[in-house]
């Protein structure tokens, strides 16, 4: 198995970055009343998935802490699914990019509950910054 050096090298974190971006571009053609609401959330809750993952990598020292990060980040990305699942109610997404991003979020879910559960082998002393 490959030794991950950094943050963006794992997968969840790429995953996460994606979707983050994709919902960026697909916002950027909701009505203008949403921006202060729904619009604003869903970039704020997206782009904190990766955000949070990058502070749980640097936190890997203290497990609890890795940890603590890793499930903000899962609280994000379950947040996220819901302003996508008003989204697609509200027609501002088709319900195959809401049920893709959907399942996108159970997936970046899904690994970063991997990583919680395996956080011994995730954590401890590092060898480069």
């Amino acid at each position: 198995m490959e030794v991950v050096k950094n943050f963006d090298e794992l997968r969840v974190f790429r995953l996460a970055f994606d979707a983050a971006n994709r919902i960026y571009d697909m916002t950027r053609r909701w009505p203008a009343e949403e921006w202060y609401g729904m619009t604003a959330q869903v970039l704020a809750s997206s782009r904190s998935v990766g955000a949070n993952i990058a502070e749980a990598w640097r936190k890997r020292d203290y497990q609890a802490w890795f940890i603590a990060k890793l499930m903000e980040s899962a609280g994000e990305a379950s947040e996220t699914r819901v302003w996508i699942k008003f989204a697609g109610q509200y027609r501002y997404i088709t319900a195959e990019i809401a049920a893709k991003l959907s399942d996108d979020y159970d997936h970046i879910n899904a690994q970063l509950f991997l990583m919680i559960a395996d956080a011994a082998s995730w954590c401890g002393k590092r060898r480069a910054p």
